[in-house]
């Protein structure tokens, strides 16, 4: 059952997901609202940290991770291998598998209609929906990374070093132009030198 519902909940966020990995963000962050013991706010920004540094696909990292994380973990807490990892693969299977129907049907239909004003304003609408998800994925990230809801009091509400590395970074990477990897490392580094 378990599986099904993996299955299910990341075919629908495939399904809808237009304009890349990082528009899963939004559907991720309505999941763990649905499925707490799934994942928190906390894991999904420590998920992005992690799927954006690793090759492939963040929104395949995300399902993978999520349906590992889900199916193998136990009454007591503890992670069972063994039902983890095809619960990763079947997360992964179901966010992908939209976009292989959706790119097959194209395929077949697109040199029919690639002329067609319906076609191409069908197309031109998808833009404003792809960008509005990305930007809804980039301000969620920027909120759960440098923002703290839990605090006790309005002057914990800001994460101080976080968005101090923040600022320092997005200065770096507007001045200089180096290439991601570079950036992730001393990112990397100037967490454990600050203890974020």
């Amino acid at each position: 059952m378990k599986f099904l519902i993996l299955f299910a909940q990341f075919f629908k966020i495939g399904l809808f997901s237009i304009g890349g990995g990082l528009a899963t963000l939004p559907f991720v962050f309505e999941l763990a609202d649905r499925y707490p013991w799934w994942l928190d706010r906390e894991i999904i920004a420590n998920m992005l940290a992690v799927a954006q540094s690793l090759p492939g696909a963040v929104g395949v990292n995300f399902a993978s991770y999520t349906g590992f994380r889900y199916a193998g973990l136990g009454m007591t807490g503890e992670m069972n291998l063994v039902r983890g990892i095809p619960g990763g693969y079947t997360a992964a299977l179901g966010l992908a598998l939209p976009s292989i129907i959706i790119i097959i049907v194209i395929a077949r239909t697109l040199k029919a209609f690639k002329e067609s004003p319906v076609v191409a304003a069908l197309f031109t609408g998808f833009r404003p929906a792809a960008a509005g998800l990305l930007s809804a994925a980039g301000l969620g990230a920027i909120l759960i990374s440098l923002y703290n809801p839990a605090a006790s009091s309005w002057t914990g509400w800001v994460r101080w070093k976080e968005t101090l590395l923040f600022i320092v970074l997005f200065l770096l990477i507007y001045k200089f132009k180096k290439h991601p990897i570079v950036y992730f490392a001393a990112a990397g580094v100037a967490g454990v030198a600050l203890g974020l």
